[in-house]
């Protein structure tokens, strides 16, 4: 969708840019684009965003109404306004591919450009990758909690505004929702939209087994009740059974049909429900359930053997609402010489997270041979090679003692940043939603059962190469000395 976002920056950006521009300073550099901490306490994230910030960059302009609005806040003197009226991204960036399992620290998105152009991509890229990674990694933290069971997004009217809603939807697609509410989602991103009825619906008609079999006259192929206006067990399920016999006389075989639970106690009402449902003979009929769920309460649910085999998830699932942000920042790691080589630059902090990994990176999943599962991550310099066949040993980067050997011929690697727009033009053709879905579902599949659990997952190794690492080292020794 084209949509020109090139004001929706912060204004430092800008003023940084008529810095850069009357310094005459015009070398391209290196941005990595990373986050430091998995959200939920979860042991990885799913990245999410890229077929929009290709968009981004492929309209990235300055209108006439963006000049004149420029020039009347008094900031900006004429030469550079002139200068934007032409301006354009001619940069390359490699990213990870949409639904790509991913770990603090590693570059999701790499931006090598003019440092003007690299300066003015930063807010718009994060808005767009923070968001839709946070929302992608909250709906496979839900998907895995419902071993199997189908989640539904259900979200929009608690999103925070129309694009959180609209990009939610897609992203808690990519993470493994079988269907989302939001028709406009549906329409735009080509995904399965689905829905059942709403309370008013039963209290629009003189009863509820009117309203019932009204609905289910209408749409036999997806007739899911709601069943808890007046009271589940007494009258929502018994008319829902009625409806159901009904529509067995007429010879209606519906495809999908069954109830829908919003409150109250859902493991001992769902399994009271299933067990009406199983005596009256609707064995197959589908029990669902909302109510404000996230996976830590799918999870104690399924424990608790509730009945229940779709889940509906709104409000908890669109906004991450125990983790509002996934923190992902932009930091410059490298700026090329005149000789055209990259020099390493490195952010220095006393919190120890925060101090960067310099240079130009690109980085390597290394799955072990006879299970296919992933073992380690290992970011290395653009330029180093490795040879599958040889012994390599991995070492944190923070506590070194700890190592691991791997044996040759025991794993193999796999390098996970393309390109994706060289000089500016986007050389990479974005999947289908649902072929990221897929994409997503099969990079889960590789991670550890001990990585993905809900809480306290074990950590998957983030290593350096022994060439970045030394490096890293110099220059932080460089940094001390200086001081």
């Amino acid at each position: 969708m084209e949509r020109n976002l090139t004001l929706l920056t912060d204004l430092y950006q800008l003023t940084m840019m008529q810095g850069y521009f009357k310094e005459d300073c015009r070398q391209r550099v290196v941005f990595d684009v990373f986050y430091r901490r998995n959200p939920s306490g979860g042991g990885y994230a799913i990245a999410a965003g890229l077929e929009q910030v290709l968009d981004f960059l492929a309209n990235l302009h300055f209108s006439e109404e963006d000049i004149a609005y420029l020039d009347g806040t008094g900031l900006f003197e004429a030469e550079f306004l002139n200068f934007l009226k032409e301006f354009k991204f001619t940069g390359d960036v490699y990213a990870v591919r949409e639904g790509s399992v991913v770990f603090p620290k590693e570059p999701l998105i790499k931006v090598v450009a003019p440092i003007m152009e690299a300066q003015l991509v930063e807010t718009t890229i994060l808005n767009i990758i923070n968001h839709q990674s946070l929302i992608a990694t909250k709906a496979a933290r839900v998907v895995y909690a419902a071993q199997g069971d189908g989640i539904m997004e259900f979200g929009l009217r608690r999103a925070q505004g129309p694009d959180a809603g609209l990009y939610g939807a897609r992203a808690a697609m990519i993470g493994g929702c079988i269907g989302t509410s939001n028709v406009l989602a549906g329409q735009m991103f080509d995904v399965p939209v689905m829905g059942t009825h709403a309370h008013s619906w039963i209290m629009s008609f003189p009863d509820e087994y009117t309203a019932f079999s009204t609905y289910a006259r209408l749409y036999p192929d997806a007739c899911i009740l709601l069943a808890d206006t007046y009271d589940t067990l007494k009258s929502g399920v018994p008319n829902a059974i009625r409806v159901f016999r009904e529509m067995e006389e007429q010879g209606i075989k519906s495809s999908n049909y069954g109830i829908r639970l919003d409150s109250g106690d859902l493991a001992y009402i769902s399994k009271k429900a299933r067990k009406m449902l199983n005596e009256a003979g609707f064995r197959d009929a589908v029990i669902a359930a909302s109510s404000d769920l996230d996976e830590y309460l799918i999870h104690s649910l399924k424990q608790q053997g509730a009945a229940i085999n779709s889940w509906g998830v709104g409000t908890q699932l669109i906004t991450s609402g125990d983790c509002p942000a996934f923190g992902g920042v932009y930091k410059l790691v490298a700026v090329q010489k005149e000789d055209g080589t990259f020099e390493p630059k490195i952010k220095v902090s006393e919190n120890t997270e925060k101090i960067t990994n310099p240079g130009n990176k690109t980085f390597y999943r290394i799955y072990e041979k006879s299970s296919g599962k992933m073992k380690a991550d290992l970011i290395a310099l653009v330029g180093e090679t490795f040879d599958e066949n040889d012994r390599m040993k991995l070492f944190d980067p923070v506590e070194t003692w700890k190592q691991t050997i791997l044996p040759g011929g025991s794993y193999t690697m796999r390098e996970m940043l393309v390109p994706v727009v060289k000089e500016g033009r986007c050389i990479y053709e974005s999947p289908s939603v649902m072929e990221i879905q897929a994409y997503c579902r099969d990079e889960q599949e590789r991670l550890w059962d001990e990585t993905r659990r809900l809480v306290n997952p074990n950590k998957m190794y983030v290593d350096l190469s022994p060439k970045l690492f030394a490096i890293k080292n110099e220059l932080l020794m460089l940094h001390k000395e200086k001081i």
